[in-house]
């Protein structure tokens, strides 16, 4: 890591997202466990941890209300930092901005946020931020005060970064899905996002450095890799050691959802050295050995959606099943399965029509496929 001086520097780098905390046996999403969260939050800060990053819409609002009750009614304001993230839906003007910004400071119970983001800006956002006034409103609230530092969160291929850092100088730091097995990935960019950072030397923090708990669950043959080269280090440890080698880090974010995982996550994270060329080349090989694994070959063309009469979204479907196959992460591909069929076109819909497989160039029996998915992330 460059020990040059930069926003962040010395904020210790691992990051506690608030993203997918512990809900209660039986509950929804927004019925977070409070109590088990200010154990993990407690044993997060003590071993000397700072940095929460939380959302408006992270369980359904109520990750803004968990980080009041966990963290700022029971910590000093100096024990911690905070990021929060304005969402861009459904916003047409200033007014709209305002009234978002003043619920999370109620929500958080907070006067001012260390870093605030706009929430997943890319290239479809940035006629929005220009006609509703999205960045001089940024400016804005650091003016007031209200927000120290300002950036955004990014999921989109890096020419759209690079035409964004370009036009906003104020710009202070850069939210990125970034991880190794996604760093030369033609759809994420992780490298080619990181090189573009680096270039306008604007810091970063990093969402999904374990992938959503993929890389801590992967396929046992990739597993082994890594085991037989470092028995005494677990897949995560790797996952996060990768992200902590790079450069101008503010903090490596973990959603941690138990007990456990923050132990784990906190530990590991400790004087934590960059990786070796013999590590490196050891997490080539978990690579290739991932990608050789063998999953459905879609193509993602869409041609099976055509005349669905449920309007399943089958290729995303397909995508979840080729995810399961890598990374063993049941949780994780539920999760995105639900967020996938959550307004409708359950893979359970299929009526057998067999249209979809009428269209497809691949000739994949996807009714089958469809039921192997019902079976594994609906039940």
């Amino acid at each position: 890591m460059s020990m040059q001086n930069y926003l962040g520097k010395d904020t210790p780098k691992l990051g506690f997202g608030l993203m997918r905390l512990p809900t209660l046996p039986g509950g929804t999403d927004r019925d977070i466990d409070i109590e088990l969260v200010k154990k993990m939050v407690d044993l997060f800060l003590e071993r000397g941890y700072t940095y929460f990053d939380t959302a408006f819409m992270y369980h359904g609002g109520m990750s803004e209300e968990a980080l009041r009750q966990a963290v700022v009614e029971r910590y000093p304001r100096d024990r911690y930092t905070v990021t929060d993230k304005m969402p861009l839906w459904d916003i047409k003007g200033r007014e709209d901005y305002e009234n978002i910004f003043q619920t999370q400071l109620k929500r958080t119970g907070l006067e001012y946020f260390d870093y605030y983001f706009l929430h997943g800006i890319g290239e479809g956002s940035l006629e929005t931020l220009d006609k509703t006034g999205g960045w001089d409103y940024m400016k804005e609230l650091k003016e007031r005060g209200l927000v120290k530092h300002i950036g955004f969160s990014f999921h989109s291929p890096a020419a759209c970064l690079d035409k964004i850092l370009a036009a906003h100088p104020e710009v202070e730091l850069v939210q990125l899905q970034l991880n190794y097995v996604d760093w030369e990935s033609e759809s994420v960019q992780s490298r080619l996002c990181y090189e573009t950072c680096q270039k306008y030397n604007v810091p970063i923090t990093i969402m999904e450095p374990i992938r959503g708990g993929s890389l801590a669950a992967m396929h046992p043959d990739a597993q082994k890799i890594l085991k037989d080269y470092a028995p005494d280090k677990t897949p995560a440890y790797w996952a996060l050691r990768f992200c902590a080698s790079l450069n101008r880090l503010i903090a490596c974010l973990s959603g941690m959802s138990t007990l456990e995982q923050v132990e784990e996550n906190t530990r590991v994270m400790k004087d934590m050295e960059p990786l070796s060329e013999a590590d490196r080349a050891v997490l080539d090989q978990v690579v290739k050995k991932l990608d050789s694994l063998p999953t459905i070959p879609c193509t993602g063309c869409k041609y099976c959606t055509t005349n669905c009469p449920k309007e399943i979204p089958t290729p995303g479907i397909i995508h979840q099943l080729n995810e399961y196959t890598k990374y063993q992460n049941l949780t994780g591909a539920k999760r995105s399965y639900g967020m996938m069929t959550g307004r409708g076109g359950k893979a359970s819909d299929c009526v057998g029509c067999k249209s979809c497989e009428e269209h497809c160039p691949q000739h994949l029996p996807i009714t089958e496929l469809l039921k192997k998915a019902a079976d594994l992330f609906e039940g």
